[in-house]
């Protein structure tokens, strides 16, 4: 299994290329603060969750050590969430999204992605049904928002979700519509891609999701 290890975690997270920005003292008491948490959240500490609980750890450890060396809680804020979508590049998905066979494309590998990518914790539903324009299903347990949930964390829950707008907002004929999320308050995230003939602003507008 891959190393539930303060250092290996950040190396995989969203912030490895801020993380050695960071003073040594800083980073020193972020991987601390990682120790604990690992110790805490052992229950989802497997091989399916290792990204998620690099994202998760770190996300938490930043946040806390910025404002304990100074940052302000908005400083500390803004800081974690920028820097976390500063690292997405949305361009491969959105080259894809202009081939013709995105949509079943879609309806194969984000199935078999969030099984192999999904330990303990996470519980989806998944429409099988859908017409060839359509992919949608649900996440309805997400360890972001039960994690996060417990310690009144869960605006860097929304902050995460907030990576699938980057990722999947603007794909090239593709509609992303979500209405809610589990750590905005949502009985689940919704996920649902509509396919259409023309790119948006020809005939369709794109949902603003949330």
């Amino acid at each position: 299994m891959k190393s539930y290890r303060p250092e290996a975690l950040a190396k995989v997270s969203r912030y490895r290329n801020y993380f050695p920005t960071l003073d040594k003292q800083t980073q020193t008491d972020i991987y601390a603060r990682m120790a604990e948490l690992i110790e805490e959240e052992k229950e989802y500490c497997d091989k399916g969750n290792y990204k998620h609980m690099a994202q998760i750890l770190t996300s938490i450890a930043l946040y806390e050590n910025l404002q304990q060396h100074g940052k302000t809680e908005e400083e500390a804020y803004r800081i974690v969430s920028e820097e976390m979508w500063k690292f997405l590049d949305p361009s491969s998905m959105q080259k894809m999204a202009k081939k013709s066979f995105f949509m079943p494309l879609m309806k194969k590998i984000v199935p078999f992605g969030f099984k192999k990518g999904s330990g303990y914790g996470w519980r989806y539903t998944w429409y099988k049904d859908d017409p060839k324009g359509r992919f949608h299903f649900e996440c309805n347990e997400c360890i972001y928002a039960k994690i996060l949930g417990k310690r009144e964390l869960l605006k860097l829950g929304a902050m995460c979700c907030h990576a699938d707008i980057i990722n999947y907002g603007s794909l090239p004929y593709t509609d992303f519509i979500r209405t809610k999320t589990l750590c905005q308050g949502g009985d689940c995230c919704d996920f649902d891609f509509v396919r259409h003939d023309t790119d948006a602003g020809d005939g369709w507008e794109r949902t603003k999701s949330v």
